[in-house]
């Protein structure tokens, strides 16, 4: 059949000759770009999925820039606490030099107290000027605000705290009551009655810190045997005071302090003929420290007395928030992902079991810490927050004094105060440097495991996160060029031999012109 209104040959011929050329421009495309989708009609889901993964991947190299920030701050700060740690030592030094009055004239003590006063200048100093980009970093700018602190609450630290709102409630709930290890030594009387004038009485006192050997004679007071015992306290950690019970007098001993590493132990090296009607070793009630236990552990002369008796304190029971913290002492502490905290209980508080400052909780944190974003999805689990606590010296080396309820601070050892060198007490002095150095060494030791353990594994996690995350984006989007070239060729081949097909099916129809003569 000779048509020459429509050539459908050439029709097809042009339309095949589109479609290789069309493909030869994808080709060429894709060959010029290095990617294979290029605007969404060439894989709309692929080019979805390639959106979403090159979104997650510049929020992941975000937070890898982020935790690199975070590790350099910290460097900052941790630098600063490595000077402030050395000027703690050479405090420590300076007290146990001046300690040796004997051995220093009264000017050799004032120029160490000049060196204290210098070093405390430059600790100050320190707290004030260690900063990163202007933003102090050891002046408490970091360290949680709280407020709503309950009574029973004798101090607390807030390490890291993540919420949501203006304040985040902590509550404590005492389930088991903190003690100190304790007994009762029934004697009888107002003073020892021995067997004979000539007789003596002998014992060891045991504590957490030591032990002292005690010889009294007939007649000694209990007021003089309270006395000689609490003596040797700083050496012991036992302390005596004279109480009755019933018709009875006698000598409480009780160590110093809360918690199951404080005990008790009273060893009669030599009875001296006293008494055994009633009188002897006594506990304490399980639920009532000042109070007796009427059933007596033993007599004076007995081998068990003779062994030893020995009591144990025990720790303070509680939860926090609802997770059992780990406690010491009156001193309780959790430390989870979303809050890190230790909140130390006053005696009646730490002995009382129910909640601490009731429906309105213990404290309140309201704010303050150095948040950090570590992940790539911005939201509560993706934060990290750490305080870094005000390291001025007004803030430092808190301790309990002789007097109950004063405190000691690092800025006491200033001239003319009461833990001067020149005629402070330099007892107290060397315990609220060493208190100092322990608060130091403990944030720079939460310092250094947060960027050992959270940024340093952050990073590496974050990186290996990247480079699947880049892959996988790289799969769906990215060109292959060994089969784009292959393409290419082929659709060069297909559009030659389109061209030459449409030429020849252009001049078919002029065979009709032979018909006609």
């Amino acid at each position: 059949m000779s048509r020459i209104n429509t050539n459908v040959q050439s029709l097809i011929a042009q339309r095949v000759l589109g479609q290789n050329t069309g493909g030869l421009s994808r080709s060429l495309e894709r060959l010029s770009t290095g990617f294979k989708i290029n605007r969404g009609k060439d894989d709309p889901a692929g080019l979805i999925a390639s959106e979403n993964l090159r979104s997650e991947l510049k929020s992941t190299n975000a937070a890898i820039a982020n935790s690199e920030r975070a590790d350099q701050v910290v460097n900052i700060a941790e630098g600063g606490l490595q000077e402030v740690s050395g000027l703690l030592t050479e405090l420590q030094g300076l007290i146990t030099a001046t300690a040796s009055k004997a051995g220093l004239s009264a000017s050799e003590r004032a120029a160490n107290q000049l060196q204290v006063d210098s070093i405390l200048q430059t600790i100050d100093r320190i707290s004030s000027a260690t900063s990163f980009q202007g933003v102090k970093l050891l002046n408490g700018n970091f360290d949680y605000k709280a407020s709503s602190v309950a009574a029973g609450v004798s101090d607390f630290r807030v390490n890291g705290a993540k919420f949501n709102g203006a304040s985040q409630s902590v509550n404590v709930l005492v389930t088991q009551s903190a003690q100190q290890a304790g007994m009762y030594l029934s004697m009888g009387g107002t003073g020892l009655d021995l067997g004979g004038a000539t007789s003596a009485f002998t014992l060891e006192i045991s504590g957490a810190l030591g032990s002292r050997e005690l010889t009294f004679t007939s007649g000694t007071t209990m007021t003089s045997i309270a006395a000689a015992i609490n003596t040797f306290t700083d050496i012991t950690g036992v302390q005596a005071t004279v109480v009755a019970s019933g018709t009875s007098n006698g000598i409480k001993l009780n160590s110093k302090e809360f918690g199951s590493s404080q005990f008790v132990s009273v060893k009669i090296v030599n009875a001296g003929g006293l008494s055994t009607s009633g009188l002897g070793l006594y506990g304490m009630q399980t639920g009532d420290f000042n109070t007796v236990n009427t059933s007596r552990i033993t007599d004076y002369s007995s081998t068990t007395a003779a062994n030893g008796v020995r009591d144990l304190g025990q720790d303070v029971g509680a939860t926090i928030n609802g997770i059992t913290a780990t406690s010491n002492g009156r001193t309780a502490r959790i430390n989870s992902d979303f809050l890190d905290v230790q909140i130390s209980l006053d005696t009646s508080t730490a002995q009382s079991l129910g909640s601490v400052g009731g429906t309105s909780g213990a404290l309140q944190i309201t704010g303050g810490g150095a948040d950090f974003q570590l992940a790539g999805q911005v939201d509560i689990a993706g934060k990290v927050s750490i305080g870094i606590g005000d390291v001025a010296i007004r803030k430092l080396g808190k301790v309990e004094s002789n007097t109950a309820g004063v405190f000691n601070y690092l800025s006491d050892l200033g001239s003319g105060k009461a833990l001067n060198l020149v005629n402070g007490n330099l007892t107290d002095a060397q315990r609220a440097v060493s208190a100092a150095s322990d608060q130091v060494a403990s944030l720079r030791g939460r310092l250094g495991a947060f960027q050992k353990n959270t940024i340093g594994a952050t990073i590496r996690s974050l990186g290996v996160a990247a480079e699947n995350t880049a892959a996988a984006e790289s799969v769906i989007r990215d060109a292959d060029f060994a089969s784009e070239t292959a393409s290419l060729t082929r659709a060069q081949i297909l559009v030659a031999a389109s061209t030459n097909v449409l030429a020849l099916a252009n001049t078919s129809p002029q065979s009709a012109l032979q018909l006609l003569g």
